[in-house]
C-alpha cells in the first residue's frame, strides 16, 4: 500500500510542437524563394473562351455567366496528358450522342504542371476542333473558375433557372 501523505511527482508534461505547421511553412518558404517554372508570358490563370462562327454571341455571355444547365461533368486531374485527351474526346462523343447540351470538364489551373498547363492547353485545343462544340468558356468562381470549363454542345440546350 502506499502512504497516504506521499505526493506522486511527475515530470511535467512538453509542450505540444506543430510539426506539420512548421513543415507546411517552410516548404511555402522554399517555393516562394525558388525561381519560377513558368514562363512570364503564360498566365495560367487566363480565362478560356470560344465561341463557334455563325453563332450568336448571346450564347458565350449566358454561358460565362452559368446560364445553362450542366448535364455531365468530368475531372481529369492526375491524369496524364494522353490518358486525358482519350478520357475527354470519349466524354465529349457520349455526351453529344445522349443529345447533352451543356457539359463541364474540370482540367485544373496547371498549378502544380512544369512549364505549362498541360491538360487545360489540351483541353482548349481538342474543344476548338471537336465538331461537336458550339462554344465554352471557363467557369464561373464558384463552379471550378479556370480550372474548369462548361461546354456547348450541338443538339439539346436547356438553360437553367
Amino acid at each position: 500500500m502506499k502512504p497516504a501523505n506521499r505526493l506522486e511527482q511527475r515530470p511535467p508534461k512538453p509542450q505540444a510542437t506543430p510539426r506539420q505547421r512548421q513543415l507546411d511553412e517552410l516548404l511555402v518558404l522554399r517555393e516562394l524563394l525558388s525561381p519560377a517554372d513558368v514562363p512570364p508570358d503564360l498566365e495560367t490563370g487566363e480565362e478560356l473562351l470560344y465561341l463557334r462562327p455563325g453563332h450568336s454571341p448571346q450564347l458565350i455571355r449566358r454561358l460565362r455567366r452559368g446560364r445553362f444547365s450542366v448535364a455531365d461533368t468530368i475531372d481529369l486531374h492526375h491524369m496524364s496528358e494522353t490518358v486525358a485527351r482519350e478520357v475527354l474526346l470519349q466524354f465529349l462523343n457520349e455526351a453529344a450522342r445522349r443529345r447533352c447540351g451543356c457539359v463541364r470538364v474540370v482540367h485544373g489551373k496547371g498549378l502544380r504542371s512544369r512549364g505549362m498547363p498541360k491538360l487545360k492547353l489540351m483541353t482548349q485545343g481538342l474543344l476548338r476542333k471537336h465538331p461537336a462544340v458550339i462554344a465554352f468558356a471557363s467557369c464561373r468562381a464558384v463552379d471550378g473558375g479556370t480550372g474548369a470549363v462548361n461546354i456547348l454542345l450541338r443538339g439539346k440546350v436547356a438553360p437553367s433557372a
